[in-house]
């Protein structure tokens, strides 16, 4: 056994060579740096890796010190003002005691800080615990006491929030004089007084592997949230080089960044895009119509959005869209929710052949892409594998299902989480051979392309039968008068569970309950048909766009409990 497996590592690390190598090629980059500089910063990143991306920054404000390199509100940072404020950063990180191994909570909204803590934390060796800013007292208490946090960086607006926590004590290590606001606000130090305390030259970059990393928290769209840690110095690039070499990613790319910061798609180019000196336009809010104004007038050439938003642009009437010159754009990037074919028509009507969609999770990383005109080509499919990643389906008993048939998706790489943060219990739980399952179902096809089923979690077993919900949302969007839809299972005293179809209408169309339910009987089986049609104005989501089907079963349940009433 020993020889094939020095084999496939020989194999992998000639790939994942060849990829870098393409992609310092194609990006622009060595044609930039010169050979010479070029394998410098290499090796030097190769033999201290700890404060590389530190590294990538300064070889930028050296080669173009001007270059535009941060865009966020109204602050504007050249690459050699983002070292200057990276080299004050991690001193002053320093006198708050942060080092090696140490973990900072980071509570805010999307801007220039989050980027500078990702990268002055990574040359430190600490891991950044990225919080949801939409975060109850109780949900940020838990995850600071959980990740055991000796600091705490957040938006002023949620001052209230963090006093509540920080008087509460206990496995809160979190106090007053390390939490930090990214605007002043009374009782707290202000980002950029901090970031003044700290000196000004560059900080020594001390050999080593320590890294530093990230922990995500699951989304909880089930339960409580789930800390799943990642370790910079044990995770592969594979998936990530994968990725990066199958896009038009340049040199001069002006990245538009509006998904939250403290989920997994923003960083998955916010991170490239400063290592080949590219500039990252960072929003706070995503807003449709804005979105189209920073494209024109930014020039943006790439972006990445949930499914979520790239409904919110398209909902827009044709007059406003098509009052935006998007020409700049050289690929979007859909990710984080599943992408309904019906929307990727329409995403590539308007924009063209562009649109990319990748499969991951925040446990497992990057697991598969979907290139250009596959989506339609192939409905539902969310692409192959990306490299580095194995990709079993199986079946309740764990033996692999035949093609074409569902089975829990198991994937295993090297971007995977160490385990969930304190949870043995579910980290056995979700694992089998080495391969870790998200409770995500799935198929794969002759040509190696595999198409997200559901989750396990919202099948719905009606009169016996397995029914997936997806199918039948994907069917109600293919409707003209439905912008978005989302079916669950209600319980049901004959049928165990029957189908239930929340719809949000398209401006101006008002379908009707029987005409909806009898164009799903027209592409789908005659049992897959809702029995009930709710008509929403907005369906419920966590902010990486992900709907809350337990709070739509939750309203229908009261609706119904007060009518008997």
């Amino acid at each position: 056994m020993a020889l094939p497996r020095a084999f496939s590592i020989v194999r992998d690390a000639l790939r994942d060579a060849r990829n870098g190598l393409a992609l310092f090629r194609d990006t622009g980059l060595r044609g930039a740096l010169g050979p010479l500089d070029g394998a410098r910063l290499l090796v030097d990143a190769a033999l201290r890796p700890r404060g590389a991306g530190l590294a990538v920054v300064h070889a930028h404000a050296h080669l173009t010190p001007d270059g535009a390199a941060v865009v966020s509100g109204d602050v504007r940072l050249s690459y050699a003002e983002l070292e200057r404020r990276l080299h004050r950063l991690v001193h002053a990180l320093g006198t708050l005691g942060i080092g090696s191994g140490d973990r900072v909570g980071l509570l805010l909204r999307n801007g220039h800080e989050y980027l500078e803590l990702h990268l002055a934390l990574s040359a430190l060796g600490a891991m950044g615990v990225q919080i949801g800013y939409r975060s109850r007292a109780d949900e940020l208490a838990y995850i600071l006491g959980d990740a055991r946090c000796k600091a705490l960086f957040f938006h002023h607006e949620l001052a209230a929030i963090v006093d509540d926590v920080v008087a509460r004590g206990g496995a809160v290590r979190v106090t007053r004089d390390t939490a930090i606001a990214n605007h002043p606000v009374s009782g707290y130090t202000g980002y950029e007084a901090f970031l003044a305390t700290g000196a000004p030259d560059a900080p020594h970059r001390a050999r080593g592997t320590a890294l530093g990393g990230l922990m995500m928290y699951t989304s909880g769209t089930t339960g409580r949230a789930k800390g799943a840690p990642r370790d910079f110095s044990k995770m592969g690039m594979s998936a990530v080089l994968g990725l990066l070499v199958q896009v038009p990613l340049r040199r001069d790319e002006r990245h538009l960044l509006v998904c939250p910061m403290y989920h997994s798609l923003a960083p998955m180019f916010a991170v490239p895009v400063t290592g080949i000196g590219g500039c990252l336009v960072i929003e706070e809010h995503f807003d449709a119509e804005r979105a189209l104004q920073l494209i024109e007038r930014e020039g943006i050439t790439s972006t990445a959005m949930v499914p979520t938003m790239l409904n919110r642009i398209l909902a827009l009437s044709t007059q406003t869209l098509n009052r935006y010159d998007t020409s700049s754009l050289r690929f979007i990037m859909s990710g984080a929710a599943p992408l309904p074919t019906e929307l990727a028509r329409r995403v590539e009507d308007h924009f063209g052949p562009i649109l990319f969609n990748v499969y991951g999770a925040t446990e497992t990383g990057l697991v598969t892409v979907a290139l250009p005109g596959e989506h339609t080509a192939r409905p539902g499919t969310i692409g192959r594998a990306l490299a580095g990643n194995s990709l079993r389906l199986l079946d309740d008993e764990g033996r692999e299902v035949p093609i074409g048939d569902v089975g829990e998706l198991y994937v295993q790489n090297g971007m995977m989480m160490d385990g969930y943060h304190g949870d043995e219990g579910a980290t056995r739980a979700a694992m089998r051979d080495g391969h870790l399952s998200v409770g995500d179902l799935a198929r794969r096809d002759a040509d190696g392309y595999y198409y997200l089923v559901d989750r396990k979690s919202d099948l719905v077993i009606s009169g016996g039968v397995n029914i997936y919900p997806f199918e039948i949302e994907q069917r109600l969007n293919e409707h003209p008068g439905v912008r978005e839809a989302a079916v669950a299972g209600v319980p049901d005293p004959e049928w165990g569970e029957s189908l239930v179809a929340w719809v949000v209408a398209r401006p101006g169309e008002q379908p009707s309950a029987a005409t909806l339910i009898e164009f799903v009987r027209g592409g789908l089986a005659d049992y897959k048909r809702p029995r009930k049609i709710v008509f929403i104005d907005e369906l419920p989501r966590n902010p990486t766009g992900k709907v809350l089907k337990r709070e739509l079963r939750a309203q229908l349940a009261a609706v119904e409990g007060r009518r008997g009433a």
